[in-house]
């Protein structure tokens, strides 16, 4: 079977819930012995202050070109037999699912390792942008993944003529490092 026919990648219209049955019924088969997902959702709090909803905006022919060619990677590295990948955007409240990922391979090493380059991928590079709204303001968020992946193309830690620079933290778990972005030093004088 060709890969393209068990890949499935959507953005989903606002005001609409990503389905995730739909998207695990896509990617179930008799000869996948595992079936990995993630399911990224709104969290009530960052940083202390309280989230109300996240809002999406996507250059969406761009994403699904970009979100396409991940899953081709995707496959390329590990044994899969189905992917698929949705992103709501528009307004998403608390609690609810904005990104949904669903890999099936025959053995769980490949599916998990796939979910989690999937997710990754589509953070680091693909053209939808977050804005979190707090109950005392709101914020356009770049992905910490994306700063990373510009620091990776920069030369000492700096691109774009801004100098970035991450703050580490001793919280173990799935957190990055904190990102800031000195828009004030011009590199090509440092």
């Amino acid at each position: 079977m060709n890969s393209e026919e068990k890949t499935l990648v959507e953005i989903i219209d606002e005001n609409k819930q990503i389905d995730l049955a739909k998207y695990i019924q896509y990617v179930s088969a008799p000869q996948a012995g595992a079936t990995a997902t993630f399911s990224g959702t709104t969290r009530d709090t960052f940083d202390g202050k309280t989230v109300v909803e996240l809002r999406y905006e996507a250059y969406v022919p761009m994403a699904i070109r970009n979100l396409k060619s991940i899953c081709s990677s995707a496959r390329s590295s590990w044994d899969l037999h189905s992917i698929a990948v949705a992103h709501r955007l528009g307004a998403v409240p608390v609690g609810e699912t904005s990104v949904f990922i669903a890999v099936s391979a025959t053995h769980r090493a490949d599916a998990l390792d796939a979910c989690k380059f999937l997710i990754d991928e589509l953070k680091a590079s693909v053209p939808i942008w977050k804005k979190e709204v707090y109950s005392n303001g709101e914020v356009w968020k770049e992905n910490t993944e994306f700063l990373e992946r510009r620091l990776e193309l920069g030369e000492n830690g700096s691109c774009c003529r801004r100098k970035i620079e991450t703050e580490t933290h001793d919280k173990k778990g799935c957190c990055k490092p904190k990102v800031k972005v000195d828009e004030a030093t011009d590199i090509s004088t440092s």
